[in-house]
C-alpha cells in the first residue's frame, strides 16, 4: 500500500492527494486507506504517484531486459519493441524467449515491415502480386501473434525500396482489425473488442528525391495512415537540418486525419536534439547500399560511382545535420571533423566513405534539430512521450536511454515549465496505452494493472550526456511492476514481474 501520494491517474485529470492499495498484480483501492491493513506499507507524501511509464519505440536488448536498470531508474514498465521496421518474422518465439529470460519490465512487440519486406522481395525489385499477398500473410501473422501494430523504417533498407503504394498495398487489408467492419478507416468506431485500429509506426523517409524533408517523410507517414485505415504514429518525430523552425507545418497536417485519438495523427517524441544511428543508414545512399555490405563496398571501389556516392552523402551530411559538426562516431569517441583532421580531408562525405571501407559501419550521435520545434511537439496533443531506446547493458548509448523520462520531467516541467505534471504524465502513460489499445494498464485504477512509478517533483532530473550516456538519473524512488517492487528507494531488487503482452486478437478472448 502507497499512503498519502499525490496521485497523477495518467488520464490528464489533476493530481490528488490518495493511498494506493495493491492486491496481486492489480489495483484494489484507491483513496483514503489509513485504516485499511497491509503487508507492506510504503510512504509517499511529497511524492507523485503515477502510472508506470510507457516507451512505445523501443531498442531493448535480450540482454538487457532480465535487470532493465537502465529503464526502471525512469519509471518505465513496459515496452513496445521491435522498432523502424526490424522484428523476427516469428514474434510468439520472440516473445516466448524473452519471457523465459526473465523480465523486469513488461513487453510487447510490433511487426517488422521492413524485415517482411526483406523476406519476400529482393533489394531495388518490384514486388508481384502474389508476393504482396505472401507480405500481408506475414503481417496478419504478427497480427495474430498480439502485435500492437506494423512498425516499418522507410528510411533504411530494405523498406526504403518500397514505394507509397506498395507499403499501402501490404497494409490496406490491416485498418479495421479488431474493429467494426463498418467503421470510418482510421477512425473513432471500435469493434467488438472496443480496440482502435491497430498502428502503423514509420521512421520517416527523408530522401535526396524530396530535398531531404523530414516533413514530406512525415507526411507519407500520414498519408499511408489514411489510405490503409490504421492508426498513423509518427515516431522519434523531429524537424532535420534545413527545415527547423517549422513543427507547425506537419503537426496541422496530423490533425487533418480522422483517427480514434482527439487530434489526429499520432506522434512519438524525446527530449534530445540528436538521435543515434548507423554510419552508413542515413548518409549513403539507399542505391548504394543494394545488396549489403560487400555490395556498397565493391561500389565505393569504383571510382565513377564514389564520386556520386560521396556528393549524395555531403548533401545528406549538410540538408540532414547540419555539415559535418552534426556528427558524432560514437563507437569511436570523436567527432567526424577530427577524424577529417587526422585523414587531412576536407570532405566528410569521403571521410564517411573512408571509415566505412576501413572500420565498419560503427554507430554515430545525428545532431539535427531546434528546440522550439521539440516543444512544440511534446506539447501536442497526440504526441506521447518516448526514447527510442530500451533495456541496454551497453555503455556505447545515446543519453536518452538513461535519461529521457527525467529529462522531460525535470528540466521540461518542473525548470522550464512548457507542460505540467499531469499532461507530462498523461504522455507518458494513458496516452501512449490509448494509441495502441492497451487496455489494462497506463492508468491508475481499480481493476487495472498495478504498474506504479512514485518518484520526487523537486528532484528528478537526468545526468546523462552524450560523452557520459549510462550517468543514472535522480528521483526515481519506488517503482512497481504487476504489483512487485523492481525498484525500491533508488535501487533495483532484481525481481523479474515482467510479462509478455500481446494486443487482443479478434475471435479470441
Amino acid at each position: 500500500m502507497l499512503l498519502g501520494g499525490t496521485v497523477v491517474d495518467g488520464s490528464g485529470a489533476d493530481a490528488r492527494e490518495a493511498d494506493i492499495g495493491i492486491l496481486g498484480d492489480s489495483i484494489a483501492a484507491i483513496g483514503d486507506l489509513s485504516r485499511a491493513e497491509a503487508t507492506t506499507t510504503l510512504d509517499a507524501t511529497g511524492l507523485v504517484v503515477a502510472p508506470g511509464f510507457i516507451n512505445l519505440h523501443s531498442h531493448a536488448s535480450a540482454d538487457g531486459l532480465p535487470t532493465a536498470v537502465n529503464m526502471l531508474s525512469q519509471g518505465v514498465t513496459t515496452e513496445i519493441m521491435n522498432a523502424d521496421g526490424r522484428s523476427p518474422l516469428d514474434l510468439r518465439a520472440q516473445m516466448d524467449t524473452l519471457a523465459a529470460g526473465g523480465l523486469a519490465v513488461n513487453v510487447g512487440a510490433m511487426i517488422g515491415f521492413n524485415t517482411v519486406w526483406g523476406s519476400v522481395v529482393d533489394d531495388g525489385v518490384r514486388p508481384t502480386d502474389a508476393q504482396i499477398v505472401e507480405m500481408q500473410a506475414l503481417v496478419e501473422d504478427g497480427l495474430e501473434a498480439g502485435a500492437w501494430g506494423v512498425s516499418a523504417g522507410l528510411d533504411y533498407v530494405p523498406g526504403y525500396y518500397a514505394t507509397t503504394d506498395e507499403v499501402v498495398r501490404v497494409l490496406e487489408p490491416f485498418g479495421a482489425w479488431g474493429r467494426d467492419s463498418g467503421g470510418a478507416a482510421g477512425g473513432d468506431r471500435p469493434g467488438p473488442l472496443g480496440l482502435p485500429a491497430p498502428v502503423f509506426s514509420n521512421h520517416d523517409r527523408v530522401t535526396p528525391e524530396s530535398g531531404y524533408s523530414s516533413v514530406a517523410g512525415m507526411t507519407e507517414t500520414v498519408e499511408i495512415g489514411r489510405r490503409t485505415g490504421l492508426l498513423p504514429l509518427i515516431t522519434h518525430m523531429k524537424v532535420q537540418g534545413w527545415e527547423q523552425g517549422s513543427a507547425s507545418t506537419i503537426l496541422e497536417r496530423m490533425t487533418e486525419v480522422e483517427t480514434s485519438l482527439d487530434g489526429g495523427a499520432a506522434a512519438d517524441v524525446y527530449p534530445y536534439l540528436a538521435g543515434q544511428t548507423g554510419l552508413g543508414a542515413l548518409i549513403i545512399p539507399a542505391w548504394a547500399m543494394v545488396g549489403g555490405p560487400e555490395a556498397a563496398l565493391e561500389r565505393f571501389a569504383d571510382p565513377e560511382l564514389r564520386v556520386r556516392i560521396v556528393d549524395e552523402a555531403n548533401e545528406a551530411i549538410s540538408l540532414r545535420f547540419g555539415g559535418p559538426d552534426g556528427v558524432y562516431l560514437l563507437d569511436s569517441g570523436r567527432e567526424l571533423t577530427d577524424v577529417m583532421d587526422e585523414m587531412e580531408l576536407e570532405d566528410p562525405g569521403e571521410t564517411v566513405v573512408r571509415i566505412l571501407e576501413t572500420s565498419g559501419n560503427e554507430g554515430i550521435i545525428a545532431r539535427f534539430g531546434l528546440e522550439a520545434d521539440l516543444i512544440e511537439i511534446m506539447q501536442h496533443p497526440t504526441a506521447s512521450i518516448a526514447c527510442d531506446c530500451g533495456a541496454s547493458t551497453s555503455d556505447r548509448v545515446h543519453p536518452r536511454f538513461w535519461g529521457s523520462y527525467p529529462k522531460v520531467l525535470g528540466e521540461f516541467v518542473r525548470e522550464k515549465q512548457v507542460m505540467s505534471l499531469e499532461e507530462a504524465i498523461h504522455k507518458m502513460s494513458g496516452l501512449p496505452a490509448r494509441t495502441i489499445g492497451m487496455r489494462d494498464r497506463g492508468l491508475l485504477q481499480v481493476g487495472l494493472a498495478a504498474d506504479v512509478v512514485v518518484f520526487d517533483p523537486e528532484t528528478v532530473i537526468d545526468h546523462a550526456t552524450y560523452e557520459e550516456p549510462t550517468r543514472m538519473s535522480d528521483g526515481i524512488v519506488h517503482v512497481i511492476v504487476n504489483g512487485r517492487m523492481a525498484w525500491q528507494d533508488g535501487a533495483a531488487t532484481g525481481i523479474r514481474a515482467g510479462r509478455a503482452l500481446q494486443r487482443p486478437v479478434p475471435g479470441q478472448r
